[in-house]
């Protein structure tokens, strides 16, 4: 069942959807969450108040584009007004899958050094991107900024990674 069903279904008062809903997209936002600060429960915080967030506003929420960039923009705006500091760290994995020449970094601490010399957008795109493979689009719509913004930053942000990996 897509979500924009089970949305039909929680504005009807079904409580098992708002349970699937959930259960979709939990882990993933607590990953979000956990890249964009330095504290497991506090990750954890900011998933809970993002599922609040999206239920208490649920009888206002227009099925109109993508829900999955519309709880990542919850969980975004709550990361950045929780911590106002630069996400913490990435999986190497995550930049390997970015570009083939990055598969050289060989731990999480060259990757988290390699993600801090980038912008806090350069970064957050690239951690949209291969951390939450998330489309161009969807990281628009959760940036507030046009596709080709959000390409672009994923390319330079790329490029300085590759200048930066010995």
């Amino acid at each position: 069942m897509g979500d924009n069903e089970l949305i039909k279904r929680i504005k009807s008062g079904d409580r098992e959807s708002s349970d699937r809903l959930v259960a979709r997209y939990y882990a993933a936002i607590l990953r979000y969450c956990a890249r964009q600060c330095p504290d497991l429960s506090l990750a954890e915080d900011l998933t809970q108040e993002t599922f609040f967030r999206v239920f208490r506003d649920m009888a206002r929420y227009e099925i109109r584009g993508s829900f999955k960039a519309y709880l990542y923009t919850i969980a975004r705006r709550l990361c950045i007004d929780q911590a106002r500091r630069p996400p913490c760290a990435a999986l190497d994995e995550a930049l390997s899958r970015a570009d083939p020449e990055l598969s050289r970094i060989d731990d999480r601490d060259q990757a988290e050094r390699l993600l801090k010399k980038l912008s806090p957008e350069q970064r957050e795109a690239v951690l949209l991107r291969f951390g939450e493979e998330l489309s161009f689009r969807e990281i628009a719509q959760i940036t507030g900024v046009p596709a080709r913004t959000a390409q672009s930053r994923v390319r330079l942000a790329l490029a300085i990674m590759r200048k930066e990996t010995p």
